[in-house]
């Protein structure tokens, strides 16, 4: 429809054969949370006394590990996605969701033996559900 704003499928192939974005912003948005991530990434790394508590957080879940950048290896992880947490997390808001699991990534973390970790929000802002998720891991016991 010529004049409406809106784009047909076959505009947004030509587009796309051009290089153009489709849905502007997207990608953008992506490569600049990877940028922020990478900029404080060069800053903060986990050691085997003060591991890194890293958050990823997708549209519908959140992921958390606590990680000795030293071995590369993952000490303790949780998500939503796991059974114990999925029956949980269904039918509430995702920030309850979040709660849900920085409370079982720092009890796991607790039962190791780390209590002092380094946190790496993943270049997301410290609000909404990264907030809610370190503030429920402070509460358990974990110190950052």
């Amino acid at each position: 429809m010529p004049g409406s704003g809106f784009a047909s499928s076959q505009e947004n192939q030509a587009r796309l054969a051009l290089g153009d974005k489709v849905m502007p912003g997207v990608k953008d948005a992506r490569a600049a949370r990877k940028r922020r991530h990478m900029r404080v990434r060069k800053k903060i790394r986990g050691t085997a006394e003060r591991p890194r508590l890293c958050i990823f957080r997708s549209l519908n879940h959140v992921y958390a590990q606590v990680v000795d950048d030293n071995l590369g290896h993952t000490l303790v992880s949780a998500s939503t996605l796991e059974r114990e947490v999925r029956s949980d997390v269904e039918g509430k808001v995702k920030a309850e969701a979040a709660q849900l699991v920085g409370k079982l990534v720092a009890e796991r973390a607790v039962e190791k033996g780390i209590t002092k970790v380094v946190f790496d929000r993943g270049g997301y802002k410290y609000h909404g559900r990264v907030k809610v998720l370190a503030e429920t891991a402070r509460k358990v016991g974990l110190v950052f």
